[in-house]
């Protein structure tokens, strides 16, 4: 697995945004068809059985599309439903612990605000960066303080591993992180909160791919 480029369109799932005739499974299915090439599963108001149900309902599709599934937060669930990996914040596992339980063949991401905690992260043995928030949050109430066009930059020049940026990004935003190193954009409300998911998958990794330095810029259009 290309760990880099299945970072490109990182889709983090959110089922606030869902629409009433949508299942989760449903939208991420139309998030993948769309372009989306990872998907972390991430529902706080969900318990751990439901989750696992959650994960369970959509493995096979994600495993027949090469797609990989990370976990959020909880490694035995990630364990129990044979995912790719899970992705871990500053005040959750460790990365150190994290990795002594999942061995080497499961992927670790790590939350970073910052250099420090960035180095210290890819030391302990994570594979890949989620680092925010880029321009706020609409999906986490204590998301921490933007981080800077610089630091990014600072960031991406201080590890070798793959950066993500997270945080606010959407269609009017992301070029701004052009030039700065990254390798993928997790997008969450710019996705999921769109009535028409597979397009505006479609639209964010045309952006993606501009935004990482992939290919020229396509016209933007204007999703709802």
């Amino acid at each position: 697995m290309n760990i880099k480029e299945s970072l490109l369109l990182y889709a983090v799932t959110d089922r606030r945004w869902l629409k009433e005739d949508k299942s989760l499974s449903d939208v991420i299915k139309q998030a993948v068809e769309g372009g989306a090439t990872m998907i972390q599963l991430r529902e706080k108001e969900l318990d751990k059985e439901q989750t696992i149900e959650e994960a369970l309902d959509i493995k096979s599709y994600l495993n027949a599309k090469n797609i990989p599934l990370i976990i959020d937060n909880d490694i035995e669930i990630t364990k129990k439903v044979g995912a790719d990996g899970v992705h871990v914040g500053q005040d959750d596992c460790p990365v150190s612990e994290a990795r002594k339980l999942l061995g080497k063949d499961f992927i670790i991401g790590a939350t970073a605000h910052n250099v420090t905690e960035a180095v210290k992260a890819e030391k302990d043995g994570a594979d890949y960066l989620g680092v925010g928030a880029a321009f706020g949050s609409s999906t986490k109430a204590d998301a921490k303080a933007i981080v800077s066009l610089d630091e990014y930059k600072k960031i991406t020049e201080a590890v070798s591993i793959p950066v993500v940026a997270i945080g606010g990004i959407d269609e009017t935003n992301i070029l701004q992180l052009k030039g700065l190193g990254l390798s993928g954009f997790a997008v969450v409300s710019s996705i999921f909160a769109r009535d028409d998911v597979k397009a505006a998958a479609e639209q964010m990794k045309k952006l993606a791919l501009h935004a990482r330095g992939t290919i020229c810029c396509p016209p933007i259009t204007d999703l709802k």
